[in-house]
């Protein structure tokens, strides 16, 4: 669960008390990007509930962000012993937290209170090589998939280029992030498939 910091001290109190490992948001209400973004943070602390998340508001929590120099929302730190380790600019999934933090968290955090499938969608039209490609590498994967031809459904071409800005096919959207084209390595990534020869860190 998101527990929202109110101050300096309340945030003192939340960094000593789970100094090993926390997230935090910069998040202000005058900004839709920051809204957003707490909505997919959110999702992310449901699901993997072990992980202290906290957010703060600028607007409330005075001059805080500039001890972090943060100059926009949302900003998610990620720290660890007390010193940030990473640190994530604008929108991003839950998805994406999950790859990134659930494995950079200590192990007894990290793990997700149930396994969900990811929801996946492929956009493509006909004649186009790399569409199958995508779809061949999904089934190998054992990953469920929903296939749009975009050139039978204008509604679903029409949103898919409003969210990704590009036209082109085969674009991939899992769970919310879109990717553009047979990017193996990035769609692998995102759904936590192992690639041939990669060693778990020990």
């Amino acid at each position: 669960m998101l527990e929202w910091i109110e101050n300096h001290a309340h945030l003192e109190e939340f960094g000593s008390t789970h100094r090993d490992f926390f997230v935090l948001m910069f998040w202000g209400s005058f900004s839709d990007a920051a809204e957003r973004g707490l909505s997919e943070l959110k999702k992310f602390a449901e699901e993997y509930e072990d992980i202290p998340v906290c957010a703060l508001d600028v607007q409330k929590a005075k001059g805080v962000h500039k001890e972090f120099h943060v100059e926009s929302v949302p900003t998610v730190l990620v720290m660890k012993d007390g010193k940030e380790m990473a640190r994530f600019l604008g929108v991003e999934s839950a998805a994406f937290y999950a790859t990134q933090l659930g494995g950079a968290a200590p192990s007894h955090m990290g793990r997700t209170k149930s396994k969900r499938p990811p929801r996946v969608t492929v956009y493509t039209s006909p004649g186009c090589p790399p569409c199958g490609q995508v779809k061949s590498y999904l089934r190998e994967n054992n990953i469920p998939f929903r296939a749009v031809d975009i050139s039978r459904d204008e509604r679903a071409a029409r949103d898919i280029v409003r969210r990704s800005g590009q036209q082109a096919v085969p674009q991939i959207d899992i769970n919310g992030r879109i990717v553009v084209g047979y990017d193996r390595a990035r769609i692998a990534n995102l759904l936590g498939i192992r690639q041939k020869g990669e060693r778990t860190a020990q």
